[in-house]
């Protein structure tokens, strides 16, 4: 981790996604979301450990596989490694880690700690009668179905009977209850925690946490003729990953120690349940601390459906990064769409918000800038200059973002660094520099213009970085910043507002367009 401190790390994790087949933009919003964030709280100096991976165990899996003609084991090496892993890679996720449920550090802890819950009394043998949906991997309550059928795939359930394990799920109503009580952001938004407390308060039965119809699973350590239900090995990751019950002496002991309990949880809000009452309830039973924050955000929908591959609205992040580049759909899927409410893509939207925001705002104002400095300056960043409405914007631009972005409030944050730009464009046309220029006798005028405007974009590059690492780093480049202030991911929130640091004589170049302008799309 960054600092080697004592303190506890900013511990983030995204779902592990099923390997059943390649990622879609979904999978992509939530990913690209947390990296945001644990870029920014990088930024913010702090101690960072950013989990993501994939859950391979279950019934869907094996089925995907069998029907590829695999093992289910080949099926999810081949598909993490040519298609997660690198999808990740190209949207530029910095993730410290990337946990795999087959994993035997994985497979390991989790039986240990199911073996933890049964000595402790928390596990018994039953029978298990009633409907079950593969796509979720879940046990249907009755008002989970739509005549028969699943309400999130939309397919027929399965109706099972079988001889499991359970865990004593309802004995842990009241302290989930008290829970969200005590700390209503332990589950966020008000919307999701208020679904989560109905449902508690409506009854929970007890959990079926072992399958017996099939051998794609972890082994129940005690019943090696059952497998370990899916979604209690899958929820663990999040924990076994950080070494959850290793010795506290041991490397994977101190890990846990450092990053235990997790900060944020990101999930889609159809995962919620899971992560906001079967898994604390579970950590609960083990004496463990429960996480800090289960944030579920909305859906991404395409003509009013929800991304999926069952219904073939599920678009390959490639499809877009192709057309609008890397950095513009990380910036658009979080600047569109208050993050927490389902949200519709559109290639318009898209294709207006590059093109005004990205293209016009901000980026005509960077090379703006640097060209009038090449013409005006000799290519030099002029002495330091200070204008008090540019300064008192920027204090406040970098507080209301920073508190935005630490609350998940993406849209919220981006949009207060925005306002910024376009009042730096607003300076720009208001003082016209190049009509300036052709006097000499406004040469000190001018390089005070030319410098507030240089280090007004100094911080939008700092302040965007989270959301656009690789077009900020070469407009860092480009302002001379690197060669005089060092990496722009070194640079700190806290003191970004802090005027005239970019040094005068610092030399600009002119670099690539960094919005070039959209190609019409051939249909």
């Amino acid at each position: 981790m960054s600092s080697g401190s004592d303190s506890k790390a900013f511990y983030l994790t995204t779902p592990i996604y099923y390997v059943n087949d390649a990622p879609h933009i979904g999978h992509a919003y939530t990913t690209v979301a947390g990296d945001v964030l644990t870029r920014w709280h990088r930024q913010r100096g702090e101690d960072v450990w950013f989990l993501t991976g994939t859950d391979e165990h279950g019934e869907k899996v094996l089925n995907t596989a069998n029907e590829n003609n695999v093992s289910p084991q080949e099926w999810c090496d081949k598909l993490v490694e040519d298609k997660w892993k690198p999808n990740w890679r190209a949207l530029n996720i910095a993730n410290d880690d990337f946990i795999r449920t087959t994993e035997p550090r994985h497979m390991e802890r989790v039986q240990k700690f199911m073996q933890l819950l049964k000595d402790n009394g928390h596990i018994y043998a039953g029978k298990f009668e009633g409907p079950y949906c593969v796509g979720c991997e879940e046990f249907k309550l009755p008002g989970d179905l739509d005549d028969g059928k699943c309400k999130v795939h939309g397919k027929p359930v399965k109706m099972l009977s079988e001889d499991n394990w359970f865990f004593k799920l309802s004995a842990f109503i009241p302290q989930l209850l008290k829970h969200y009580k005590e700390n209503p952001e332990a589950c966020q938004p008000e919307s999701a925690r208020n679904e989560v407390v109905a449902f508690l308060e409506g009854g929970v039965r007890d959990l079926s946490i072992s399958r017996s119809t099939f051998d794609w699973g972890i082994p129940v350590p005690w019943d090696t003729d059952q497998v370990i239900y899916v979604w209690f090995d899958a929820l663990l990751n999040y924990a076994t990953a950080v070494g959850l019950g290793d010795d506290p002496t041991s490397e994977g002991g101190k890990k846990f120690a450092k990053t235990w309990p997790a900060d944020v949880h990101l999930v889609g809000k159809d995962i919620l349940r899971f992560h906001a009452v079967i898994w604390p309830a579970m950590l609960m039973a083990a004496g463990v601390p429960v996480p800090r924050k289960v944030f579920a955000h909305g859906w991404l929908l395409v003509g009013g459906e929800k991304m999926s591959k069952s219904k073939l609205t599920g678009i390959a992040p490639s499809e877009i990064t192709d057309h609008f580049g890397v950095d513009a759909f990380r910036y658009y899927f979080l600047r569109a769409i208050p993050f927490g409410s389902d949200g519709s893509f559109s290639w318009e939207d898209m294709s207006a918000r590059y093109t005004s925001e990205l293209a016009n705002d901000f980026g005509n104002l960077a090379s703006r800038l640097i060209a009038m400095i090449e013409k005006y300056c000799d290519g030099a960043i002029p002495g330091v200059a200070q204008d008090e409405g540019l300064t008192t914007a920027l204090a406040a631009t970098v507080k209301k973002a920073d508190e935005a972005i630490c609350a998940l409030d993406f849209q919220g944050g981006i949009g207060a660094i925005m306002e910024y730009c376009k009042k730096v464009n607003g300076y720009v046309t208001e003082k016209e520099p190049w009509a300036m220029a052709k006097d000499p006798a406004n040469t000190a005028e001018l390089n005070k213009v030319l410098y507030n405007t240089a280090e007004s974009v100094r911080a939008l590059a700092v302040l965007l970085h989270p959301v656009m690492p690789e077009t900020t780093q070469k407009l860092w480049k480009a302002l001379g910043a690197e060669a005089t202030m060092g990496d722009i991911a070194h640079q700190k929130i806290s003191s970004v507002a802090t005027w005239g640091q970019l040094p005068a004589g610092s030399r600009v170049t002119k670099g690539a367009v960094l919005f070039p302008r959209l190609e019409e799309k051939s249909e």
